[in-house]
């Protein structure tokens, strides 16, 4: 896997978790949950463990992958913060935003979810940044 640092990974993954925590808890949790009409009751008859888990791998996943492809380039601060953002804004938002347009989804769900993928992307590279790819 090309050196990428473990720990980083680790630690990136855990940002990029945290990040979602915030975002769609006191930040945007209420906003986001009236725009794709989940009812509170919905959310607690959920398995939150099994949700969170799953989201965690995820979040490894994509920490895997971003450590991966920085370990190929020589990065400084800057670099690793424009590649690791840009990922989010060149390919993840207009992905999302394709799909909420044929989907008739709201434009302030799209600038929630699509917002939350750049601060996640942006924690995990500022990780990279301070730690190393």
């Amino acid at each position: 896997m090309a050196n990428a640092n473990l720990l980083a990974i680790i630690v990136a993954a855990a940002a990029g978790f945290l990040v979602g925590g915030i975002w769609y808890g006191p930040l945007f949790g209420k906003a986001w949950q009236h725009e794709i009409g989940l009812s509170d009751e919905e959310i607690k008859s959920s398995n939150m463990a099994k949700i969170f888990g799953i989201t965690f791998l995820f979040s490894l996943l994509s920490a895997v992958f971003l450590g991966h492809l920085l370990a190929h380039f020589e990065t400084d601060f800057q670099r690793t913060m424009m590649i690791s953002t840009g990922i989010a804004i060149g390919f993840i938002a207009p992905a999302i935003g394709t799909n909420y347009l044929f989907g008739r989804k709201s434009g302030k769900l799209f600038a929630i979810d699509a917002g939350y993928w750049i601060v996640f992307y942006a924690a995990m590279g500022l990780v990279f940044a301070l730690l190393g790819a």
